[in-house]
């Protein structure tokens, strides 16, 4: 006869799940990005999956094949591209054709001269650097873990999309609150995905095109890479691409070129800030609303733990986490009332 009772041999079994489930955690750290890319995939591209599968007759094999060819081509082969040119960019810029240190002496001189700032150049390129050398740590140094963690994310996404009964049963099944709360947060956590994700996405496109094209308007040298500079920061609702444009007017005033200096700051200040809030507005109505705090929290979050990818993964793990929060206090108010009920006051 065993020396434990039912009870006790069950919180053994528990507290061993949660210290094998820890390791687990532990021991797929590194694939914290496939997991979380998987999951953003899925939710984007499953009313997709859905349209080709149920409507068009696409066998369920060949529809994840084909979500997979298109995030790659639409997605992920162009971030990559992106990301690439940033660091050759940056990495050359010392060598290439823009004039650097010139730019860097005369707004230190119209800074130091009407802000009294002498070194706000220097000091804000010394800043930027670092800042750069975090957000791209080993894009170009680390292709095989790259290539492993796009791997391992599509190799998830196709089961997820070809076993998507049973996975998302799973899910309903082991989730720890009630049918509908989980309905609930499935549909939350949608709309959390697209307006972080796609979102997010739209905003940083417009903004970094919108960008490009008033640096190239007002002779800017390399407005292209300047446009995708303007499309990364514009993850940053706080700071945003429109901010490029002060540093830019200010070399313009520097060169001598008041009126466009001046036009430059109110396209960037007033045009693309103000498309940047309206398209705000618009997502969040038609898709979900993310609160800024949010993605400027989840942003400082993210890029320590996925480098640039954080400007995305920070806020969604972010807004994943508060949808949590969420649920466990209407499950915590939702027991208190049954408690109530069943244990009335005498």
């Amino acid at each position: 006869m065993s020396i434990f009772s039912y009870k006790q041999r069950n919180n053994i079994i528990l507290v061993s799940i949660i210290v094998l489930g820890c390791f687990l955690l532990y021991a797929l750290s590194e694939l914290f990005s496939s997991i979380l890319g998987a999951i953003v995939l899925f939710t984007i591209f499953r009313p997709f999956f859905l349209h080709m599968v149920e409507k068009r007759g696409f066998n369920r094999a060949l529809a994840a094949l084909v979500i997979i060819f298109i995030s790659l081509i639409v997605i992920v082969i162009p971030f990559l591209s992106l990301s690439i040119m940033v660091i050759g960019k940056i990495g050359s810029i010392n060598r290439d054709s823009l004039p650097i240190d010139k730019w860097s002496v005369k707004i230190d001189e119209f800074a130091g001269a009407n802000l009294n700032q002498p070194r706000l150049a220097e000091n804000t390129l010394q800043k930027l650097g670092a800042y750069v050398a975090d957000l791209f740590p080993s894009l170009l140094s680390s292709a095989a873990s790259i290539i492993i963690t796009l791997l391992v994310m599509y190799f998830l996404v196709y089961f997820m999309f070809v076993q998507m009964r049973e996975f998302e049963m799973g899910l309903l099944k082991y989730a720890p609150f009630r049918e509908q709360h989980a309905l609930k947060f499935a549909v939350e956590l949608r709309n959390s995905t697209y307006s972080n994700v796609l979102g997010q996405g739209v905003i940083a496109l417009t903004q970094g095109i919108l960008l490009a094209n008033g640096f190239w308007i007002f002779g800017i040298p390399d407005p292209v890479f300047w446009g995708v500079i303007g499309s990364f920061i514009s993850f940053l609702p706080v700071v945003g691409a429109p901010t490029l444009c002060i540093p830019a007017s200010i070399i313009l005033f520097a060169n001598g070129h008041s009126l466009q200096g001046i036009l430059l700051l109110a396209y960037g200040l007033l045009f693309i800030g103000n498309v940047d809030n309206v398209l705000r507005m618009i997502i969040n109505k038609r898709v979900g609303n993310t609160h800024p705090i949010i993605s400027v929290i989840g942003v400082f979050i993210g890029l320590p733990l996925f480098g640039i990818l954080g400007l995305v993964f920070g806020p969604v793990l972010l807004s994943y986490f508060l949808l949590l929060l969420e649920i466990y206090e209407t499950n915590r108010m939702a027991a208190d009332r049954l408690e109530r009920i069943r244990s009335p006051e005498l």
